[in-house]
Formats: C-alpha cells, sequence, structure tokens
C-alpha cells in the first residue's frame, strides 16, 4: 500500500511537472508574439505627411495583428536615442524608428535591448537576422504619376518643384515627377528650388520659395515637405496665376490634406502607406524571420490620390502609367542627389 501510494505520489507529480513545462513553453512561445509597438517620429502625427501617415501606418499593421502601439512621436531628430531605450523598457516587442535619421540610433537600441527594429534609408549591411530590418523606397516611382498629371493640367508649360530639405526621398520624387511629365509632353519646363538643408517643418520658408516658383510661371506645384507643406499650401492658395493660367495647382507628398483645402487647390498628392510593410515586420517577428530589407514603391504603398481636380481622362492615364510601372514595362530612373535632379530634369 505504501509503495503504491509513493508510486501514485510520483505520478502526480510528474504530470504536475509536465503541465508546468507545458506553461513555461507556452509563455515563451507567446513572448515572441509582438503586443506592443513602439513607434517614433521626429514631430507629431498632426501634418498630414510623413509624421501623420506614419502612426496611421503603424496603428493599422498593430490592430491587424492584435497588438497596440505605444506612442513616442514628437521625438525630433536630435539624441533619440532615450526615445527609443525608453520604448524598449516599456515592452515593444517591435519597434518602428520613422526616419532616415533614425537609422544609426535604431541599430544601436536593437543590439542593447535585442528588441526587432525597422529603420529607414540605413547603410548597406545594417539588416541583422532577428534585430535590424530596413525600409527603402523608390519614391519616384509615385512622383512619375504625380508629374504625368501635372503634364495634363498645366496651361503654362511649366512646373514647379519646392522641396524642404537636402533629402533623398524628395530627390527620387524630384526626379520621378520630371519623368513622368515628359512621358506627356517632352518639351515641359520645370522650376526647382529648395528652402533649406533640413526646413522640414518651415511654413514661413515653404511659402517664400513657393510663391518664387510661382513668380517664375509655374502654375502646378509639386510640393516636398512635411510640416514647411502647409507653407507651400498656402502660397499656392493666395497665388497670383502667373500669364496664361487662371489657376495655380498644388500636388502634395505622403498624406492627403483635403480637409484643410479650403481654396480648392488640391490636385491631387503621391500617398505613401505604410501599413502593408509594418504589417510584415509585426508578422515577421511573430514568426522568427524577422531581418530583410522591404521597399516601398508603385506595388506596395505607393499610389496617387484621385480628386475632382482633374478629368476622367487624365486619371485613366494615370492608373494606365502605374500599371505599367508595376510590371516593369516603364522603368524610372532614381535620382538620389541635388546634382542629378537638376542634371536630369535640367531645372
Amino acid at each position: 500500500m505504501g509503495r503504491r501510494m509513493r508510486a501514485s505520489g510520483l505520478a502526480g507529480f510528474l504530470i504536475v511537472a509536465v503541465a508546468a513545462l507545458v506553461v513555461v513553453a507556452g509563455g515563451a512561445a507567446s513572448a515572441n508574439k509582438v503586443t506592443k509597438v513602439g513607434f517614433a517620429s521626429p514631430e507629431k502625427p498632426t501634418d498630414y505627411g510623413w509624421n501623420q501617415q506614419g502612426f496611421i501606418g503603424a496603428k493599422k499593421a498593430a490592430a491587424a495583428t492584435g497588438a497596440k502601439v505605444l506612442d513616442a512621436t514628437g521625438a525630433g531628430y536630435e539624441n533619440v536615442e532615450p526615445n527609443l531605450k525608453r520604448l524598449a523598457q516599456q515592452g515593444a516587442g517591435l519597434i518602428i524608428a520613422h526616419a532616415s535619421g533614425y537609422n544609426e540610433a535604431g541599430p544601436t537600441i536593437a543590439e542593447q535591448f535585442k528588441v526587432p527594429v525597422v529603420v529607414w534609408d540605413a547603410k548597406p549591411g545594417v539588416v541583422k537576422k532577428g534585430l535590424v530590418s530596413n525600409v527603402v523606397t523608390k519614391a519616384q516611382e509615385g512622383a512619375y504619376l504625380a508629374g504625368v498629371l501635372a503634364a495634363l493640367s498645366t496651361k503654362t508649360g511649366n512646373l514647379g518643384i519646392v522641396v524642404s530639405a537636402s533629402d533623398e526621398n524628395w530627390f527620387k520624387q524630384s526626379g520621378g515627377y520630371c519623368q513622368g511629365a515628359r512621358s506627356v509632353n517632352p518639351n515641359i519646363k520645370f522650376k526647382y528650388a529648395r528652402i533649406g538643408q533640413a526646413s522640414y517643418a518651415d511654413q514661413a520658408g515653404g511659402k517664400r520659395i513657393t510663391s518664387t516658383v510661382i513668380a517664375a510661371g509655374a502654375d502646378v506645384v509639386f510640393g516636398m515637405g512635411d510640416g514647411a507643406s502647409f507653407g507651400m499650401l498656402n502660397a499656392v492658395s493666395t497665388a497670383k496665376p502667373p500669364k496664361g493660367a487662371s489657376k495655380v495647382w498644388f500636388i502634395d507628398v505622403i498624406g492627403n490634406k483635403t480637409k484643410i483645402d479650403k481654396k480648392g487647390v488640391l490636385l491631387s498628392s503621391e500617398l505613401w502607406d505604410f501599413a502593408p510593410i509594418y504589417t510584415r515586420a509585426i508578422k515577421a517577428v511573430n514568426a522568427g524571420t524577422f531581418g530583410t530589407t522591404y521597399t516601398l514603391d508603385a506595388k506596395n504603398g505607393l499610389s496617387l490620390l484621385k480628386t475632382n481636380k482633374a478629368p476622367a481622362s487624365a486619371w485613366a492615364k494615370v492608373a494606365a502609367a502605374q500599371k505599367k510601372i508595376a510590371k516593369g514595362s516603364v522603368k524610372v530612373v532614381s535620382t538620389a542627389t541635388e546634382k542629378a535632379v537638376k542634371k536630369y530634369c535640367k531645372a
């Protein structure tokens, strides 16, 4: 009887032990699932552009995968490491370092805290299995579509390009815009101007520089600026149209400013949808396959905002161009430097 009791007790102990192992194993497996996504951006998500669209994309991606977002928006451009560190300490299973200026701090935090981090436009070699994924763009592909629309809308044959900073994506888009416009009219001319080295939030500068481009004859302005784009939109809204035009149009980038376009001058916007890539990143962490390079292009996140400011025939040509780019039958050259933009566009 005593031996049977001891055997029974041992059996009970083994059952409990096995159950405990199952619980521990289950806990380890669930610990790899992303339940919190840390999101850091330079400015608050109120710009109808890079910061807002990124935050919206992160929230959509988190919702699609059963996670929630830890907000570190408005982190600025300098000394971002403390903000990324805080996200790691708050339990983020993935950190989105949503700015090309964060592509050095992001990998540092990933290594220090062993938390997967998504960075933008990082140097070759930064991708690391389980820790760092990089996002690159073919931003020129979306801008090509904007160029097609602009060329079909201009009355003066002069198109404006205004950028807020010395930014690789702005340069890519400037060149893509030129290529799209010249696919419609090879003789079209461009007026190009930059506000400053990093004047992303300079609304006054955006208004001033855009006004000079319009005064030089541009009746469609392609503006890339983040916060500075509010100044660009204001300049277009209040501008006296150049000779030969009855109105000046604005084409924005990344977000949709329709809600604040009181004068009806927003012709379109090159939209950037970050949700697909950020969703893939979360799923990759959950699957243990994180650590790759994602590409934002005309097949994956880039499109043109359709408005009622252009005729159906123009939108049909834009749609046809996007299909050709997605299929690869139209190749859009990348102009990643300002020198390349000026040479390519002859601006």
